[in-house]
């Protein structure tokens, strides 16, 4: 079973996004924040992680940045989920270091295929 840390501060994000992941058979763990999620990302080495960019104690981008700078974390896939779908904020998610990028409301049948891509 694949391990999904997914970053994000939204309850209801996190439950209706986990269900659904769940039922899709992979183990789906969760941070709160940004720092959380670093954390988490050393501690239960996830698969993939999904990042929420508006996070609090540290942002999603900062987040990222930081992991991408860790060796021990630096190979984990990271899928940036974000509301500000311009291209510029898929730009900078990218620039960040995140792998991917997808916005928010999640198109599940388009965020399960980039999961896949990468796991």
């Amino acid at each position: 079973m694949k391990k999904i840390l997914y970053v994000e501060d939204n309850e209801m994000n996190r439950d209706m996004l986990g269900r659904r992941l769940s039922r899709r058979d992979f183990e789906v763990i969760f941070a709160f924040d940004g720092q959380e999620g670093l954390d988490k990302m050393k501690s239960e080495n996830p698969d993939l992680v999904l990042m929420d960019m508006g996070l609090p104690v540290l942002d999603g981008w900062e987040a990222t940045t930081k992991a991408k700078e860790d060796p021990e974390i630096s190979g984990i896939p990271i899928i940036a989920l974000t509301a500000h779908a311009m291209e510029h904020d898929r730009q900078k998610a990218l620039d960040c270091g995140a792998d991917d990028f997808d916005t928010k409301p999640v198109d599940f049948k388009r965020l399960l295929e980039k999961i896949e891509q990468k796991i």
